[in-house]
């Protein structure tokens, strides 16, 4: 399914569409059967400040949902869509899917409430065990309903203005309400409870507010969203808003004793003039909020089923104009049967809010972050600053600990789980999202943020430029490499293009088949294909040029040059290298086999300078890696006679010790003409060896440092993978293992 719309359905006004499915999810059981305890709690001045808190809180959600619905076309699905669309298609799944079983669950939930105040009025089956009658009445109930949204859900929300007209008469009636002292006051023998917190009853409250998702459910529906969802959102707040702060004052002004309030949970039906319009109320509240969820629920299946997340045939549209998702309305209401069938909800009715509340933080994560990222298309119509949104979703992930640290666990534990199992399948989303802007803002405040701080030895990582050509016929240079950066600091695999094979077209296909290859075998790396007419030249100018401010790699990764006819050309690309103050590691024989993880990894210490920093360094993060965790260190060093090597042995000892470097000591006296015969067969066997390099000379000329590049390669002839190491960078690297300088 591509971006576009499709327009299908009903073609509902701001009033039906929007207002009345919010409203009347607002005004729930909540508000008839815990404002007076909320009250009796915490006195008038707090019940106040909790309304407004809590109000405070949907209305910002309201105003995101009002500039992501006049900035773009919102589909059916409406927090699924929304996020989808704004932080990619794995996180809208991740919300989508729980929350299309929150909503189902909820179904069930609020004809639980209904059942339960019917029951309390009479029992219409006697002669069954009550709790079996209960079940009875629900599963009926949910079967009247669903019948009634599987029909139609136009008919469904002309119901609903039913439902509105009964509780708005019972707000008259118990807004006309007169004080009985013979009815207002306290039971004989009745136990007060103790009073709760501000933060306890806070929770208790906020469900109250919550019923403005149930408007954003039918966004595919609406005629027009963009003009609908503002309105009909912010108006059901406002509205609320008002009504729950004319209640407190009311009852305050007719009830002298706070401790009635705790011990009469119905004081609003024991204040209206006509009480059995409050507990009509109450059940059309019940009934409302049910029907509101089961419109809500299978739209959010159906929204599922368009982008292809689920089978496409459970979003196939029924009755005028294919509007209808009947397939996924039946599928709502078997989860809601189940629910039913299960009994008692109260373990699970802290997730469901905690579902519906993570949903609104991350809708207003998406407008917030909309709003500050400031990309060309964020055009919204109706504007709202970023800093509501992104203060409207730190308020959700509040609240959401402050009702229940346990649920909230579960909801972002099973939230990240969908998540984990949807980016495994690489779903393909035919739109885009903001992802690109968030990282890119990220990388931007960084960028600067670091370009105002010097390097310090103490976090320095290697950010390596790894000259490798092909990964296929240079594999180990590049694992090499992915060992030393692994997790922890940048690699870019380079490949030099022959100038004359360059175009765009295969230079992006050669860029995909590298990531694609290096992607399978889990190395993290970015991929830079350069043209040039000559390979070395290619090398110097993408050592020169390639970088971005303080993220400009720092060391270059390279294989031999085994040629005899390169030697000086590869010797300027080393001067060059050193000149540009980039530390360089030059694998010798890079197509040679870095064996098992079991083997030695020697490191030949040849006096204390900065190459043995940057060399044990380098030791020290390539044996965190998974190839290389099995590993032992070995440090060698030769000395000239048996009167040196217990001093020299004790030296390094000391130093692995105070360091903390785990590493074996080493010392050997030589007893060949050549130190380079010396280290060939005491690491014959290593796995890898490391070896420091002495760099170009300021005036050396580049014949006579070839030439010291040509006796190298001659003198480790034979050797297993080695790495010589030039430290070049402005860094003291042996002020991070330990060594004064």
């Amino acid at each position: 399914m591509d971006e576009k719309v499709m327009k299908q359905g009903y073609s509902f006004g701001t009033f039906k569409g929007v207002y009345t499915p919010s409203i009347l999810t607002i005004f729930g059981v909540i508000m008839y059967l815990r404002f007076g305890w909320v009250l009796g709690n915490v006195g008038i001045a707090q019940t106040l400040l909790i309304v407004t808190v809590a109000t405070s809180i949907t209305f910002f959600t309201g105003l995101s949902i009002s500039a992501m619905a006049t900035n773009m076309k919102v589909g059916t699905g409406g927090a699924y869509y929304i996020i989808s669309r704004s932080l990619g298609l794995e996180a809208g799944v991740a919300i989508g899917i729980p929350l299309f079983f929150a909503r189902s669950f909820g179904v069930a939930f609020y004809i639980a409430g209904f059942t339960e105040v019917l029951m309390s009025l009479a029992n219409p089956l006697p002669m069954l065990d009550p709790a079996l009658t209960a079940k009875i009445i629900s599963a009926v109930t949910l079967l009247l309903l669903t019948t009634l949204a599987y029909i139609s859900a136009d008919l469904a929300l002309k119901v609903q203005f039913l439902i509105m007209a009964t509780i708005a008469i019972s707000l008259v009636s118990f807004f006309l309400g007169v004080t009985d002292s013979g009815i207002l006051r306290i039971p004989e023998g009745a136990v007060i409870p103790d009073k709760l917190g501000f933060w306890t009853v806070f929770a208790v409250f906020f469900p109250a507010v919550t019923g403005i998702e149930a408007g954003l459910g039918m966004s595919g529906d609406l005629k027009n969203p963009a003009k609908s969802l503002p309105l009909g959102t912010l108006g059901a707040v406002i509205t609320g808003y008002i009504v729950y702060m004319a209640l407190p004052i009311f009852i305050n002004s007719k009830v002298k004793s706070p401790d009635l309030l705790l011990v009469d949970l119905n004081i609003m039906a024991s204040i209206a003039r006509w009480s059995w319009l409050i507990v009509a109320g109450v059940i059309a509240a019940s009934l409302s909020s049910a029907l509101g969820c089961l419109l809500g629920a299978p739209r959010m299946l159906q929204a599922l089923a368009n982008d292809r997340i689920i089978p496409p045939f459970i979003g196939r549209g029924f009755g005028k104009d294919k509007a209808d998702p009947r397939i996924a309305t039946a599928i709502s209401f078997a989860v809601a049967m189940l629910a039913v069938l299960l009994g008692d909800l109260n373990a699970i009715a802290p997730i469901l809010s905690m579902f519906f509340l993570l949903s609104y933080g991350l809708l207003n994560l998406s407008a917030g972050l909309e709003g500050l990222i400031e990309s060309p298309s964020w055009r919204p119509k109706f504007r709202v600053h970023f800093g509501f949104p992104l203060l409207g979703s730190a308020a959700c992930f509040a609240v959401m600990l402050m009702i229940n640290a346990g649920a909230t666990i579960v909801a972002i534990l099973v939230t990240c789980i969908v998540y984990y199992l949807v980016k495994r399948r690489r779903l393909n989303a035919h739109w885009v999202d903001m992802r690109y802007g968030i990282l890119t803002l990220l990388v931007r405040f960084a960028i600067h943020r670091l370009n105002k701080l010097s390097p310090d030895e103490r976090t320095w990582r290697p950010n390596i430029l790894a000259l490798s050509g092909s990964p296929k016929s240079r594999w180990h240079l590049v694992e090499l490499a992915s060992s030393l950066t692994r997790h922890s600091s940048e690699l870019t695999v380079a490949s030099i293009l022959p100038v004359e094979d360059w175009t765009a077209e295969k230079v992006r296909s050669i860029e995909s088949s590298i990531r694609e290859y290096l992607e399978k075998r889990e190395v993290d790396a970015m991929v830079k294909i350069f043209a040039s007419p000559d390979m070395l030249a290619g090398a110097s100018a993408l050592v020169r040029a390639y970088g971005y401010g303080p993220l400009t790699p720092n060391t270059i990764l390279l294989g031999d040059s085994g040629n005899p006819e390169n030697f000086s050309e590869f010797a300027d690309l080393i001067r060059l290298i050193y000149r540009t103050r980039r530390n360089l590691i030059m694998l010798r024989d890079s197509t040679a086999d870095i064996r098992s993880q079991e083997d030695e990894i020697h490191v030949w210490w040849g006096g204390e300078t900065n190459n043995i920093g940057l060399i044990l360094t380098l030791a020290y993060q390539i044996q965190k890696s998974p190839i290389w965790n099995q590993s032992k260190l070995i440090l060698n060093t030769i000395v000239g006679s048996d009167n040196e090597k217990t001093a020299a042995l004790n030296r390094l000892e000391t130093f692995i010790e105070e360091q903390r470097i785990p590493a074996t000591a080493m010392v050997l006296i030589k007893d060949q003409p050549s130190f380079y015969d010396m280290i060939r067969k005491t690491s014959a066997n290593a796995g890898l060896v490391f070896m420091g390099m002495r760099p170009p000379g300021d005036n050396e000329p580049t014949e006579e440092y070839g030439s010291y590049y040509e006796g190298l390669l001659k003198a480790t002839e034979g050797m297993p993978p080695l790495a010589f190491v030039l430290a070049a960078e402005p860094i003291k690297f042996q002020r991070l293992i330990g060594i004064s300088d």
